[in-house]
């Protein structure tokens, strides 16, 4: 018998991307749900327990920063690999990584990126 579709969780505002990105992980054998802004990423994250959560960093009622955090704090969630999925500058990656407040995420990956990039990464993480 073979063992459960990995989930992930897609925390993204933009419908084309979380279009793109739920399609091809779909295609790629995943199980993947989707929510519009931090604050629903947060709470699926806790409800669900997604094997792994693709996060944007700008998003309305709640920035990726504060997702993060929320994700990192909370016990039931703090083991779940975050993969940060941003339109923001390198300069980003360089400020998230000295934050003290949340702990650099599993992965990085800035828009636009090569599927690829992205199977690479999905695949170390989860498998």
């Amino acid at each position: 018998m073979s063992e459960d579709p990995k989930k992930i969780l897609i925390v993204e505002d933009e419908p084309d991307m979380y279009d793109f990105l739920s399609l091809f992980l779909q295609d790629n054998g995943y199980n993947v749900t989707i929510a519009i802004n931090g604050k629903q990423g947060f709470e699926k994250a806790k409800k669900e327990q997604p094997d792994l959560i693709t996060l944007d960093m700008s998003m309305p009622e709640e920035s990726g920063v504060q997702t993060l955090r929320n994700i990192q704090e909370d016990p039931e969630t703090a083991a779940i690999p975050v993969i940060i999925i941003t339109g923001i500058s390198k300069d980003f990656k360089k400020f998230i990584h000295k934050r003290k407040v949340v702990t650099p995420p599993a992965g990085y990956l800035e828009k636009p990126f090569e599927k690829e990039e992205l199977m690479a990464l999905v695949t170390k993480l989860i498998g």
